[in-house]
C-alpha cells in the first residue's frame, strides 16, 4: 500500500497524533522518503509474538534506548510496511515476520472498546525528533508504526553485537523504555493482544 492510501486509512487516537498526521499529509507534497528533508517517512514495528504475549525491543546505541525495529525506506521503497518488514528481518533476523491481524476474537475481549487491527494496518504515527551528529544535522521521522508477528521467537538474532535484542513482557517492557511515545505503542498492542 502506497503511503497517501496507508495515511488516508488511519485513525489517529490523540490529538498529538492527529497534529502529527496532518503535518505528514502536508509534507506529502515534497519528497518524504528523503534523508535530507528536515521531516521524512521511516517505517517501524513493534514484534510480538502473540501466543506468549511478548514484544520484542532492540537497543539503539544512538539513543541509547530500547525501541522497536525499524529505519529508513530503501531506494525505491514507498510503502512504509514494506520498509518495516524489511528492517525488522534485517535487524532479527526473523523470516517469517508478518503484519499480525487480531482479527479473531480474543476471549474475555470487549470488542467493541478498541477496533481490531487488520494485518497491514498503521498500528500509530508519531513524529520524533532526532539529534544531530557528525554525519546529519538535527531533523525529524515521521514515524509509521506497524505490528509484525513471529511464531518462532526462539529464532531472533541481533543484526550486530551492540544491538542486542530482548523478549519481554508487555509490563517488563514499559518498564524497559524511556520514550513515551514507545509506551503508547506498546499499550496499542497490549490492547489488540488481549
Amino acid at each position: 500500500m502506497q503511503l497517501s492510501a496507508a495515511l488516508e486509512r488511519h485513525r489517529p487516537r490523540t490529538g498529538e497524533e492527529a497534529s502529527d498526521l496532518a503535518r505528514v499529509r502536508a509534507a506529502l507534497a515534497g519528497d518524504v522518503w528523503s534523508r535530507s528533508t528536515p521531516l521524512h517517512v521511516t517505517g517501524s514495528a513493534l514484534i510480538v509474538h502473540p501466543a506468549s504475549r511478548r514484544v520484542l525491543l532492540r537497543w539503539h546505541t544512538r539513543q541509547q534506548a530500547w525501541l522497536q525495529v525499524g529505519g529508513h525506506a530503501d531506494p525505491g521503497e514507498t510503502d512504509p510496511l514494506v520498509t518495516a518488514l524489511r528492517e525488522g528481518r534485517e535487524e532479527t533476523g526473523l523470516e517469517d515476520l508478518e503484519p499480525w491481524s487480531a482479527t479473531a476474537p480474543i476471549p474475555g475481549r470487549d470488542e467493541s472498546a478498541e477496533p481490531a487491527a487488520s494485518g497491514g494496518e498503521i498500528l500509530h504515527l508519531v513524529i520524533v525528533p532526532v539529534t544531530a551528529n557528525a554525519q546529519e544535522p538535527a531533523h525529524e521521522h515521521a514515524d509509521v508504526r506497524y505490528l509484525l508477528a513471529t511464531d518462532r521467537p526462539d529464532a531472533a538474532r541481533p543484526e550486530k553485537p551492540d544491538a542486542p535484542l530482548r523478549w519481554l513482557s508487555i509490563e517488563a517492557a514499559h518498564a524497559a523504555t524511556s520514550k513515551p511515545n514507545l509506551r503508547e505503542t506498546i499499550t496499542r498492542a497490549a490492547r489488540l493482544l488481549g
